[in-house]
This record gives C-alpha cells, structure tokens and sequence, in this order.
C-alpha cells in the first residue's frame, strides 16, 4: 500500500494505462490498496472500483491537481463524503478556464492533500496535509529539517505508465498535447521515467532508510474508503418528482385518468383500462414512478411552448406512456409488446428518447437544469482512432504532409516504409483507443437524486450546461440511467411547414399534424408510399428505403413501421430483409417459415424484424425467462459489461433447444439470426414512432409539397444535398429564384409558387451584410436601383459584388458586368462601420458603358460558385450533347438488357462486401429528374470510380428485382463540362 499517485489514460495525453490494466498490476503484485488519481479528472474512479472490487482490492480515489504538466497537490478521499468535496472543488476549476489551480489546496474535512516535495517544503501543513517524498529526493531529505518531522512525510511514486514502452507513448502524448515536433518537447511538460511502475520489493527497498515514511503512507492509504453499489438494485435517479413517492403515484393515476379521454374516448374498453392498471402496479414496483413524471413535465413545458416533438424508444411500448402524451404510438393498436418495455426482471427504467427540432432543444436542456437540482449532461470519451493517431504521430515526428496523408489510409508496404514512417505505424496502435479529449453525449441528461459530484467531477463545455466525466455505461454500472432529449431536424421541417402553410394559404384549413387517423386512411399518401415519393420526408428518403418502399410496395402504416425497421443494417445482414420481403409479396412463401416462428410472429411471416422478437424467440423458442431473454438484448446491443453472463444466457438458449428435442441445425440457424441483427434492430415501438413522424412528413408533402421544400431547405435538408430538394420543389411546379435584394429574408421564403432562395445561402455573404441589407429594407422600404442601394447598405465592393453576381438587382434590368463596373467605382474594398448620414443625397456620377450583357451560362457558373450548384438544368452545362436519350422511365422495357444512359450524380454509398472488398451504390437523375440507381461491383468501383459531382455516361445491365430497377454498371465516366463561359475568349451558347 505505497501507491499514492497512480494515473490512467484519463489523465488524457499524459498516462498510458487502461484502468482494468493498473487494476491487474495491483491484483500481480498482491497490492491490496492503492490510489487512483488521475490529473484533472475522476473520469476512471467508478470503473476502477469496480473492476477492483471482483478482485478484493480497494482503491482509493482522489484527484491530482496540475497547471498544465505542473503538478500542484494530490487530494484523496477519505470517504464518500470527501470524494464529492474533491469533485466539486475540482469543478470549480474546470467550469472556469480563467481559474489556476493554486499552490495551496483548500481546506476539505474529509481529504489528505500530499504536496510535492520542492512545491510543499516551505509549507506548515494542517493536519490532513502531507509532504511526498520521491526516491529521487531522499538524498535533499538527509539534508532538510524535513528529517526531523518524519511524521508528516509520505512516499510519492508516481504511476503514470508501466515501461520504458509506456514512457515513449506517454511523450508522444505530450508532444501531441502541445502541438509541437517530439524533439522539441520541452522536459517540463513531460515526466520522470522513473513515475512508472516499481514493484512494493523494490520501493521498500529505496526508502529502507525511511521505514516511517512507508509506515506513513500504509496508514494513509489504510484510512481511505470510498464504496459504491453497483447492483443497479436501486436506481438512483431523483426518487420523487413531488415532495414524495406516495403523492407521486397520486400524481400519475390522477394524469392517466384525466388523459385517457383524449386517447380512447370517454368510454374506453375493459381491456384498455386493465393494461393501464397492470403497467402502472409495475411501474410502481420497479420504482420508475418519477422517470414518468419527469418525462411527463418535460413535454408539458415543451407543448405549452408550441415546441413539436416525437417520443421513442422501448417506452413507446407503454399505454401509459400514450396517455400522458409522452410518445404519439398506440400500443394496443399495435399490439406492442408489454415485456419489452417493461418487466419485473428489468433493473434498468425503460428508454424515452425524445426528439425535438434542433431550433428547440437547448431551450428544453435549459428548461431541465432549472427545474431538476442534480442535473448534468453525459460525457462521451472521444478517443484516438487510428487514421487521427497516425496524423498526429506524423506531425510529432515532422513527417511531410504528403507521406502522412498516405500512412492515414493504411495502403503501404510495412518493407518500404523508412524509421519514422514505422514509429508512427507502431504507435498510432499503440494510443489507438486512448481517450482524447472529453466531449458530449447526443442527448443524455442524468437528473439524479444526489448532487452528480458524489460520481465524478463535472466540466462546462461551450453550451454552457455542466456535463459529466463519466459516460452512460459507468453512469448505468451504479444505477443512474440518462433521459435523452435529441434533436433531429424532421421535427423543424414540419413546424416550419405548418407555418409557411398558414402563410402561404391563409384560406386553407389549419393542419392537425397529430390526426393519424386521417392520415393513414389518405390515398394520397398511400401514393408517395407506394411509389417512394417521399424525397425530404423523415426517414423514408435515403436510397436503401426508397428502393424497399418500391420492393414492398408498402402503402400502410403497419407496413411501413415494419420498413423501418427491416431496412437497419442487421436485418439485412441476417439475409432475413430478403425473405421478409419475398414473403411480403408472395403469401405462398410464408409456409417456409418454422412453425414456431410463425406463431410467435404472424404479423412478420416469422421473421425477426423487431427488438422485441429477439425476447419473443429467446423466450418461447429457446425457452429463456423474460428476464434471461432481455439480458440477451440487452447483450447484443453492445452496451451490456458482463460478457460472462451473456455467455451463460446463449448456452442456456442450446441447451433448452436440446432438452426440447429441436435439431440442432435449426437452432444454430435460429440463433445465427438472432445474433446477426440483434443490435441494430429497431424495437417495434421505435420503428412505430418513426413511421408517426414519416407520416406527417408525407402528408406535408402530398398537400403542400412547395412549403413542404423550402421548410427542408431551411432546415438543413436531410440525406441529400440542398440542390436535389431545389430539385424537387421545381419536380413540383415551383419556380426557383435566385436571391433578390427586395424579396429575399435570410433563410428560403415562398410566394405562391415562386421560392426565394435565402441570402443565408450565398457562400461568403457575411451575416452583418445580410443584417444590414434587411435592416434598410425594413426600415425604408424597397431598394429602387444600385445607387440607392449603395446610400443605404455600407458594404464592401466585395460583399456587393456577391450580390451583383448572384443577379440580386436583376429587377433594374441592367446587366451584371456592367453593374460589377459600377460597385467598384463607387465603392471601397472596405466596410464603413458606422452610417454617415447627410442632409442631402449626393447625386451619383454617371458613367457610360460598352456592351456588357452577360448570358445565362455565365449566370449558371456564378451560381455554382455562389450557391454550391446551378439553377438550371445541369445537362445543359456538359460539353457534348446527350449522346443517350434513354429515360429512367423507360427501363422496364430493357430488363436484362446492357444500356447507355446519362444521369446527374445525387448520392453515393461505399460499403464492402464479405470478402473486405469496396463496392458502391450510385443515385442519379436522368435529364428529366427522374431517379437512376446503380450497382458497382468491386472490379468496376474499381476501373471507374466517381469522380465528384457532373453528369455520368453510365453503361450497364438493367436488373429488376420485386418491381425496382437498378442498373450493374459495366462502365463509367464523367462527361466534360463547357468551358467556364466568364474565362472564355469565345461566347458560348446555352444548348436547348
């Protein structure tokens, strides 16, 4: 017990040590106790109590306090109590970046502080301070008036790596660090060699002069005891939303009375209100009463804020749940299975992963720290992954940028590779999983009964809310479980639309954007679905789900909850997405299913495609209780710890199958389908709350495609770029315009047909610009020519000529380049910062012009260059004309057939096939927009890669495959475009 001092990884870019690695150095050398204090950071301290307690061992914990590489003191806990007191000392410092951390500690009750020798020797220490002593130091000891006061005195062996490997790593850490070459690494911002690891033999052989000091150190170290519990027994959440659990459940009955009304009527049936009696017994059970209600004040905030949201996850399995509004899915309905979402084996409280438009969420993140005292945001470890390792390492070692950029993709000769070139290989594996820096969780909030300093130490990121240093899988290790509050940009585009809807329509009818009712009668919609029409809409847009739309012919909600999930990578994988869809369409192949299958999943022919099919089948199938069936889920989703237990559960499930005379042929396939999509499959709820939300979108869209478009545009769009949905608001009649300086705002506006492009999309016009620009208009109305402008915006000649470019003054009927003349002569390259006003107008000179007209191919190029892509159709901008006037339209008539035909590239997906090999799936559109899809095989992805955006000749075998057409490519190029027409010495001609 001499190990005051111990770092792990977490000391980020300082230590090299895993935690369960210093755990089993301590369980070699029989250490029975030791401190863990990593620099700035209690990150480790959970996982490290545990993973020492399966080995009877007791950490202590504590922190060790640094300026940079400079170490100031090292706190240890005594007690619970202590490490809390640590932790939020420690955050003071780290929720300020103004605040060093002093040479002197802060007096707390329940720590020992141990001062470096040469920082702490002038000192009078209290009576929890302590003086370490390092071996190196002995010799000054002798000399010190220190050796008469051995009782104040501690051994500090500092444990920042275990070898002379692990000092190396360590100093590339530091050379990363601080951004600087390795040999230039300044010796203060490194450590000894010697903080390594040192057997107890050997360091109670150094201080063999000292046997205080050890003595010391052992009762220090001896009277340290911090415990958590890590059963998950009891969560530990905050208990009670109200002042107590008995006015909670209160509370919750009375909300579930008052809210079944509204979903089932005021007569709802016996069975609805004995499903509600039976889940909230078992919520009230299992404790989770204010997880509910929590959950429940949450969205009342968010509606009374008019603040659109969608509630998923395994909760949505819950009627009550749909009572209180938390998710829009009718379990009953649906059928949704009770035991996923809840059962009286489940330790951990159900999932609600509520989503919100980005636009809203902080709002509601704030409206949460106000309302909950111990709230926190989750941290996530970024860590090093190997490309980002090697550019580093590359960097430290001073390689150039061209020989880094060819190690970062692994495509090397180990023989050719020169001495450095072969260190940063070596190491980049070495660091290769090292947490880099602390960052934050998608939408994990902890709100926990206890101050969060009782777990870790908290720091403030630039959103300014106080996030964790512990991640959600050591947060769930002690029984505190996060509600997640996403943000998506699906839920912005439907607000959006409604308003512009309101907008754009005044006479319309309002839309009730929750009627599902209607909305999964409405043939329109079942139009979009059938023939995936559904580009912008949530969900159902990417490629991979337009063609199973197509394959499945889908026109259905319960259709299409079961697509959601169908299309996640593991249903595929399983090769189960195939069969789903061949028994889909062809109700005789339904017969091949196993019997047992199909009885515990007629609804999907008996095939798994839900989360919840995993416990079906492990649970009548293979015989595992409810509570083995969840663990196996849970086991598959990559977030379970106990591999061990996991193991137990798979050889269970044989071994009933065995005992239940099924072949074992059968349950190897069985369990090989299980295991191969058990992770990423969807539970039956989630896909139901995903399908509500594409069923809004779809009906925006069949009713009001135009606002429908421009909401998407605003919002970011979704799988694809701004210009395919440009694209398909001019598929749906609309007339695209360019930004206008007396029309544009600065997103995408619409005026009955005609859409504005938004000022916010130019490339290089500067939001002050833009400020401005309304600014004046607002205030005086409409621009009437250039130099009016100019009296009123003072801008640059280059922010104008932006505008110019873009043809925003095209109302005045002058030309471009003539304007362009213009600006630079009565403009400067400089801002005016502050208005001049004058009394009277100045009148502008006057100049006279040649010939200046500009042609719209020129118009097309400054599109490109100031908006990412053209206004007009892309096909008139290539070299040659068509040289294939093959449709997309007109495939079907060419099944098995090789073609030519042209297509403006959308999208592309690289994947690879089972053999490691890079393939690749092409979304193209034809000349009149329709949709071309294409398949690269290895050879040809291969010979003919993409080569960026531009109209592609594509030859290849048209496949059909369940009514959708795809093309094999055989061969590829990119068709030349003309000659940008502004740097020509000839005029081009726009081609019709």
């Amino acid at each position: 017990m001499l190990y005051t001092n111990c770092h792990t990884y977490y000391s980020l870019r300082y230590g090299t040590l895993k935690p369960e690695e210093l755990v089993q150095l301590a369980v070699a050398h029989g250490i029975q106790k030791f401190a863990l204090t990593d620099i700035n950071n209690t990150s480790a301290c959970l996982d490290v109590i545990r993973l020492s307690a399966e080995h009877n061992i007791q950490p202590v914990v504590g922190v060790d306090f640094r300026n940079g590489a400079q170490q100031q003191f090292i706190m240890l806990a005594k007690n619970n109590q202590g490490f809390e007191d640590i932790n939020s000392y420690l955050s003071t410092f780290l929720h300020d970046e103004t605040l060093s951390i002093p040479s002197r500690a802060k007096y707390i009750p329940d720590s020992f502080v141990i001062y470096p020798y040469e920082v702490g020797k002038e000192y009078l220490l209290r009576e929890n301070e302590f003086l370490g002593i390092k071996a190196a130091e002995l010799n000054k000891l002798k000399f010190s008036t220190w050796k008469d006061k051995l009782g104040k005195l501690v051994v500090l062996q500092t444990v920042s790596f275990q070898n002379k490997k692990g000092f190396n790593t360590h100093r590339l850490l530091r050379a990363i660090d601080n951004n600087t070459l390795l040999s230039k690494l300044p010796v203060e911002e490194q450590a000894k060699e010697t903080d390594c690891f040192i057997t107890p033999e050997h360091l109670k052989e150094e201080f063999s002069e000292f046997p205080q000091l050890l003595k010391n150190t052992e009762s220090l170290l001896e009277a340290c005891a911090v415990s958590f519990d890590f059963s998950e027994k009891t969560p530990k959440n905050q208990r009670a939303f109200t002042e107590s659990e008995a006015e909670d459940m209160k509370l919750l009955k009375d909300l579930v009375k008052k809210g079944i009304p509204y979903r089932y009527g005021n007569t709802p049936d016996r069975s609805i209100l004995k499903r509600v009696a039976k889940e909230i017994e078992i919520i009230k059970q299992k404790g989770f009463v204010s997880y509910f209600l929590i959950n429940w004040r949450i969205l009342e905030y968010a509606r009374s804020k008019g603040y659109f949201y969608v509630g998923r996850g395994s909760g949505a399995n819950s009627i009550v749940a749909y009572i209180l509004r938390i998710t829009d899915v009718d379990p009953v309905e649906l059928d949704l299975y009770f035991e996923r979402f809840i059962n009286l084996y489940r330790k951990n409280p159900p999932d609600f992963d509520i989503d919100f438009s980005w636009a809203d969420r902080d709002d509601i993140t704030e409206f949460i720290f106000k309302t909950f005292k111990n709230t926190a945001l989750l941290t996530v470890y970024n860590t090093f992954k190997f490309r980002a390792s090697v550019r580093e390492l590359g960097k430290v070692f001073g390689l150039p940028k061209a020989e880094i950029d060819m190690l970062t993709t692994g495509k090397f000769d180990v023989q050719q590779l020169d001495k450095l070139s072969l260190l940063v290989v070596k190491y980049s594996t070495y660091i290769e999983g090292f947490p880099n820096y602390l960052g934050i969780h998608a939408g994990g909030i902890l709100i926990s009964e206890k101050p969060i300093h009782q777990y870790c130490a908290t720091f403030l990121p630039p959103k300014g809310f106080s996030t964790t240093q512990i991640d959600m899988v050591v947060a769930e290790d002690i029984g505190l479980y996060k509600f997640d509050i996403l943000s998506q940009r699906g839920l912005g585009k439907i607000k959006d639309t409604v308003e512009l809807v309101k907008q754009n329509h005044p006479e319309a009818p309002a839309i009730d954007i929750h009627d599902m009712k209607r909305f999964k009668q409405d043939e329109r919609i079942k139009y979009l679905l059938r023939n995936a029409k559904a580009i912008g809409c949530f969900y159902v847009e990417s490629p991979a789900m337009r063609m199973l739309l197509k394959k499945l012919q889908v026109d259905n909600y319960l259709g299409l909850v079961a697509a959601s999930s169908v299309i996640r990578p593991g249903v595929a994988k399983s090769g189960m997405m195939r069969e789903y869809i061949l028994r889909y369409r062809y109700p005789e192949r339904r017969q091949d299913g196993h019997p047992v299958l199909l009885d515990i999943m007629p609804e999907t022919y008996g095939v798994m495609v839900y989360q919840e099919d995993v416990i079906k089948v492990a649970h009548y199938f293979g015989g595992l209780t409810l509570g083995e069936a969840d663990m196996l889920r849970r086991g598959m989703s990559g977030k379970f710890r106990s591999r061990d237990e996991f193991q137990k559960v798979k050889q269970q499930f044989f071994d009933n199958c065995l005992a239940n005379d099924k072949p074992y042929e059968l349950t190897a396939e069985i369990w090989r389908q299980i295991e191969s999509f058990a992770g990423y499959a969807f539970a039956k709820g989630h896909s139901a709350s995903y399908a509500v939300e594409s069923y809004q979108s779809l009906f925006l869209k069949a009713y009001y495609p135009l606002e429908y478009m421009v909401a998407t545009i605003n919002n970011g769009g979704g799988f694809y770029s701004t210009e395919l949905y440009v694209h398909e608001a001019r598929m749906h009649g609309g007339t695209i315009e360019a930004p206008c300086i007396n029309t544009s705002e600065f997103q995408t506006i619409i005026k009955g047909t005609s859409i504005y492009l938004g000022f916010g999309f130019l490339h290089a016009l500067e939001k002050t610009t833009i400020a401005k620009i309304l600014y004046a208009r607002n205030k005086d109305g409409a621009f009437i020519d250039l130099d009016d402008f100019i009296d009123r915006v003072s801008v640059s000649v280059d922010q104008l000529s932006i505008l110019i470019k873009i043809n925003a003054f095209r109302f005045t009927g002058t030309p471009k380049r003539e304007m362009l003349w213009e600006a630079r002569l009565k403009t400067t390259k400089v801002t005016v910062q502050e208005e001049v006003i004058t009394l009277f107008k100045p009148k502008s000179m006057a100049y006279e012009y040649p010939d200046l007209k500009s042609t719209e191919l020129e118009n097309a190029f400054d599109q490109i260059e100031l908006l990412g892509f053209p206004l007009c159709n892309p096909f008139l901008l290539v070299e040659k004309p068509r040289q294939s006037m093959l449709k997309a339209s007109e495939l079907p008539k060419y099944i098995d057939t090789v073609v030519t035909i042209e297509g403006y590239l959308v999208t592309t997906k690289n994947t690879r096939t089972s053999k490691g090999k890079n393939m690749q799936f092409g979304t193209f559109v034809d000349y009149d927009g329709s949709f071309i899809d294409t398949v690269h095989f290895p050879p040809v992805a291969a010979q003919y890669p993409f080569r960026g955006r531009g109209v592609y000749s594509i030859t290849g075998k048209v496949i059909e495959e369940f009514d959708c057409m795809t093309i094999e490519v055989i061969s590829m190029y990119r068709k030349a475009t003309i000659e940008d027409p502004r740097y020509a010495d000839a005029s081009v001609k726009m081609k019709a």
